[in-house]
């Protein structure tokens, strides 16, 4: 269990074999495996009233911080081990199935990425570059002063929508803004499909917008003049951020202008080449983005599930019934 700063009072278990961790890590070991189910414990350790408690008990002004025996001061009821194990098979069921998906989605997306590089492995760059293939755009952000221009409808993404993702598909964004904060920034309403890289601090994570969508001036937004090779320049831009970081300057964090990217050349192969990829990543690419999205959906029934199981208000039973849906 984390014992400190953004990530405290959050539990992770640990796979079968041997394994070391830091003064910032609390490990947590069962006493009496006749009494406590290990997987029902990890589950047990994320709900609220247990984050709650080590939240509420943490100390320091700068970094907060928790301790081993304040990890192990929790006093609750438990429910016998069988219903433990139980408990723990449901909602093991949903994570197992959210593990299949990522492995799905990672493998896709490696796929997509080695076919692209087949492809481009001894072609040489041409005369244009992407200031000539493409609309190179940015963005930008309403006044924070303003509370008409947020908590709308628009979905509205900074870098760290993108760098939290598990793969490159941008469906939702941690804030939204209004119609009018939209017209009173520097960003456009951006269509699904356009592509999003971060370009300051981090420079070179990527998202392919899943729905319409305004972004921060942390982004380089890239729609291609030829719409059908979204996915040749997806994958162009993602081999290239080792020369995007190289032209990036800045005093307080390292950022890369749109006129410095915009004059990058690009490598194009013949049109049925190009086409070729696209009709193998495309659906790669629908694949990795469809199986992420069920893996939001069964996230979200797993802790729907876990606060009703943990307090019996949801027999078993039913609980089953739901997971038997969802996967």
């Amino acid at each position: 269990m984390s014992k400190e700063g953004d990530t405290l009072g959050l539990p992770a278990v640990v796979p079968e074999g041997k394994f070391l961790h830091n003064q910032r890590v609390g490990l947590v070991e069962i006493l009496d495996p006749a009494s406590v189910d290990a997987g029902f414990l990890g589950y047990f350790l994320r709900t609220d009233a247990y984050r709650a408690h080590i939240l509420g008990t943490a100390s320091g002004s700068t970094v907060r911080h928790t301790s081993p025996s304040r990890i192990g001061a929790f006093v609750t009821a438990m429910p016998p081990l069988a219903q433990q194990v139980s408990i723990a098979e449901v909602l093991g069921a949903l994570d197992d199935k959210i593990a299949v998906n990522l492995r799905l989605a990672e493998a896709a997306e490696k796929l997509a990425t080695a076919e692209y590089y087949r492809r481009v492995r001894h072609l040489p760059f041409s005369q244009r570059s992407f200031g000539d293939v493409a609309k190179v755009s940015g963005g930008g952000t309403p006044s924070t002063s303003i509370s008409e221009y947020w908590n709308g409808d628009v979905l509205w993404a900074t870098p760290t929508d993108v760098t939290g993702l598990r793969g490159p598909y941008l469906s939702a964004t941690s804030r939204r803004i209004t119609e009018t904060g939209l017209s009173a920034c520097a960003s456009e309403l951006y269509p699904a499909g356009a592509i999003l890289m971060t370009s300051r601090a981090t420079i070179g994570a990527f998202a392919l917008a899943q729905e319409p969508m305004a972004v921060n001036q942390g982004f380089i937004v890239v729609q291609p003049n030829d719409p059908d090779l979204r996915f040749w320049f997806f994958h162009e831009m993602q081999s290239r951020v080792d020369e995007f970081v190289s032209l990036a300057n800045g005093a307080t964090f390292l950022e890369l202008s749109r006129g410095n990217f915009k004059k990058f050349k690009v490598r194009l192969a013949e049109p049925h080449v190009m086409k070729e990829f696209v009709a193998l990543a495309e659906p790669l690419h629908a694949a990795a983005a469809n199986a992420l999205s069920e893996n939001t959906k069964l996230a979200t029934t797993r802790d729907t599930l876990l606060p009703q199981l943990m307090s019996g208000k949801l027999r078993v039973k039913d609980a089953e019934a739901l997971v038997a849906a969802a996967v």
